[in-house]
């Protein structure tokens, strides 16, 4: 069992605690004066008398005589008696160690007693140090505190050049007799804790080969140095990728699911107030989305523990350069400096590539095991450790995106103390329609704060817009380089369609609308396992409306709608479109977005029996996209122009389908009406009923044959009339590859080739 000093001294001693570490430090640099003032005696009682006034003197070091010669050719078995009897020959120099040595122990046990710090006693506690490794340290530190030392240091080592304290000089220091000094050499051993913990370091720069160990010199780790001086701060070499915080988050503030939380907290203390003998180091896996409270949590348990927090970013860690495992090491010794948990963010970069990064998570787990009992490892990805972790208590916990009930709450939470927010906001709609974590909440909140104070400063409201707005800015863009994103403009007076299928598309929205209610408030949620998202079809010829509706939907809805062509994603090599469609899916999962997918009979048509492994392949992709469809709990919307060609099964999986037919002669007339723009300058005589009635388009061609009679009155006129009407029609034939009959344009035939 080692022993420390503090545990040799009596507990019952009556003394004056230091005020300071500086007034500890400076008793000690007097007991090792009188240690000096000893060896120096001891030495020069060995020398010819009047050697140590003559020229020579000055040489130390420098020069061999005949006299140092002699004197090291001495009889051994003298020098070890001359050792065992040296202090009874200077008395004075025995009592005065042995009073300061008491002194200092009396007073560090009424110091410690009143939890005051020195800094030399904590490193002994700490690493479990004997009296001789704890002297050893301070030995090394004192040319630290006075620049004296270290020209006695080389006064006492022969050699001008040598500043700093051999292991010999430490050992005729700090020991009396040869069998001390040969044991006192274990505490220099690589696994003993002064090179173990890297507390100091043996230094060997002979050019002429390695030095016996009694020879090296030896050096303070830099930031041991700064930790026996009292400085607080993280050693240099990690600094930039990590930082020291007191949490003083209570448990009510972790913005985690209760259940969580009560459990969390629950196990903490049940870990933690076992006895010593049987408890273990504890290593929490937290792992979930951005915002999902990690953080809050880590927090919470540690100020529950009453102790501070390193947290470390992994991935800049691993971009310093340098040994990984010294790293991991030096970040392990600085949580035990500080007394603190370990927190590593960005813990998925190790375990992405878990096989090429094995070396590197064994020196993580090798240096929390030597110096961490309590870890936080976060990451967005689930992982299970494989034999790296003996004697530790491992807990694995996702923490996902609440539930709709759950993001209203937080909600309300983050708004409840401000108070310029109107009062009819849709909460329900929030929570249902934007997939949030309570960090997701708080950035969005933030955002919309910052908007209406910048579009009124007088008011600074918050309105339903702000909020819808600063949702849609805070959800993931990743999306936008794999789909087009569609800013919609269109409302539901732009659209022509039958009633029924108008009410269709209102059914839809209010399906994403009413998701908390149905599926949380009346617990549908318990009955469903997949298929909780929105999948519509939309169906029917080009240009009857289909993007114009999806367009509309976004718009009410206040969501971002991506259009996604999936004639692009459909690759003719084997696997292709199943990783374009996992990417697209995986970044959909955090957009908040509706997705629409143009051009769906490219890929969803019908089944086909199996001939060949082309066949099996094609139908192994609709099953794929009919598996993340089910998974996935947004609002997806699939166009076809062909709507028989569509598998059954696949069309009995969507929870809508909306035929859009070609309109008829009074749907033309109501969308020649609506196509233009208030401001559009129109002559009187625009026979619009004849355009409805003799030309059989669609929407859409309308539409573009709207935009180019306003091009061609640009140009001439700057007004609208039929001469425009009928030639951008006779454009939008031939753009179509239509057969243009001149008498299908009846009284207006001449207008078509004169303007």
């Amino acid at each position: 069992m080692r022993k420390t000093l503090q545990e040799s001294l009596p507990s019952n001693e009556i003394a004056v605690p230091y005020e300071s570490n500086w007034e500890y430090l400076s008793d000690e640099l007097k007991r090792l004066d009188l240690l000096i003032r000893f060896l120096l005696r001891r030495e020069r009682g060995r020398e010819p008398a009047g050697a140590s006034d003559s020229f020579l003197d000055q040489l130390r070091g420098l020069v061999l005589t005949e006299e140092e010669i002699a004197r090291l050719m001495a009889d051994p078995a003298m020098d070890e008696q001359e050792g065992v009897g040296a202090l009874h020959e200077y008395p004075e120099l025995a009592e005065a160690l042995d009073e300061s040595g008491i002194r200092i122990g009396r007073r560090r046990a009424a110091s410690h007693r009143q939890h005051l710090f020195l800094s030399l006693p904590f490193l002994t506690r700490l690493f479990d140090l004997t009296f001789i490794e704890e002297q050893v340290l301070f030995i090394c530190l004192a040319p630290e505190l006075e620049r004296k030392y270290e020209k006695l240091y080389a006064y006492l080592q022969d050699d001008v050049t040598r500043k700093k304290p051999t292991v010999a000089l430490t050992l005729d220091l700090l020991c009396r007799t040869p069998p001390e000094k040969i044991a006192a050499r274990a505490v220099f051993d690589s696994q003993a804790p002064l090179l173990k913990y890297r507390l100091l370091q043996i230094s060997d720069g002979a050019p002429d080969g390695p030095t016996p160990l009694p020879g090296r010199s030896l050096k303070l780790d830099d930031r041991i140095v700064g930790l026996l001086l009292g400085h607080r701060v993280l050693d240099a070499r990690i600094a930039s990728c990590a930082r020291l915080t007191f949490p003083d988050t209570e448990w009510e503030q972790a913005s985690v699911d209760e259940d969580i939380r009560r459990r969390t907290r629950r196990f903490v203390r049940s870990h933690f107030d076992r006895t010593e003998s049987d408890s273990m180091e504890l290593i929490f896996h937290f792992h979930g989305p951005y915002g999902a409270g990690k953080h809050a949590l880590a927090e919470a348990v540690c100020h529950e523990l009453g102790i501070p927090l390193l947290v470390c970013d992994l991935e800049k860690t691993l971009n310093l350069g340098g040994s990984f495992e010294e790293i991991f090491w030096l970040l392990g010794r600085e949580a035990a400096l500080h007394q603190a948990a370990i927190c590593l963010e960005n813990f998925d970069c190790l375990v992405v590539d878990e096989e090429k990064n094995r070396d590197r998570i064994g020196a993580l787990m090798q240096a929390i095991r030597t110096f961490s009992i309590l870890t936080f490892l976060l990451g967005r990805r689930s992982w299970k450790p494989r034999g790296d972790i003996a004697g530790q208590a491992f807990i694995s916990l996702a923490l996902p995106i609440p539930g709709e009930l759950a993001r209203k709450e937080f909600w309300l939470r983050e708004c409840a103390g401000i108070d310029q927010v109107d009062g009819d906001m849709d909460w329900d709609g929030l929570a249902g329609r934007f997939r949030f974590t309570p960090g997701q909440i708080r950035d969005a909140v933030a955002t919309a704060r910052d908007s209406a104070a910048w579009r009124d400063p007088d008011d600074r409201r918050i309105t339903s817009d702000d909020l819808y707005a600063a949702c849609r800015d805070h959800s993931n863009q990743k999306l936008a380089a794999l789909a087009q994103k569609i800013q919609p403009k269109y409302r539901w007076p732009d659209i022509v369609l039958p009633a029924d299928r108008l009410q269709q598309l209102r059914e839809i929205c209010n399906h994403v609308k009413y998701r908390a209610l149905v599926y949380q408030e009346w617990g549908f949620d318990q009955k469903l396992s997949l298929g909780k998202g929105l999948n519509a079809l939309f169906a029917g010829p080009s240009g009857t409306g289909k993007t114009m509706s999806a367009e509309i939907m976004a718009g009410e809805l206040g969501l971002d709608l991506y259009k996604i062509d999936l004639s692009t994603v459909v690759s003719k090599y084997i696997g292709e479109t199943e990783k374009n469609l996992a990417r697209i899916f995986e970044e959909a999962e955090t957009s908040n977005a509706i997705l629409f997918f143009d051009e769906a009979d490219a890929l969803f048509g019908r089944r086909s029996e199996v001939r060949d492994s082309h066949d099996r392949y094609a139908n192994i992709e609709i099953g794929y996209l009919l598996q993340k469809m089910e998974e996935y709990q947004g609002a997806v919307i699939l166009a076809t122009n062909f709507r028989k060609n569509m598998d059954d099964a696949f069309v009995r999986r969507m929870h809508f389908t909306v035929e859009f037919p070609f309109p008829g002669e009074y749907d033309r007339r109501r969308i020649w009406e609506q196509v233009w723009p208030q401001g559009t300058p129109r002559s009187p005589d625009l026979n619009l009923e004849f355009m409805a009635r003799r030309f059989e388009m669609a929407g859409g061609n309308i539409r573009n044959i709207a935009l180019s009679a306003a091009f061609l009155a640009a140009a001439d006129g700057r007004v609208i009339t039929m001469p425009h009407l009928i030639r951008a029609t006779r454009r939008e034939y031939q753009k179509m590859g239509k057969v243009v009959i001149e008498g299908e344009f009846g009284e207006y035939a001449g207008l078509a080739e004169t303007h």
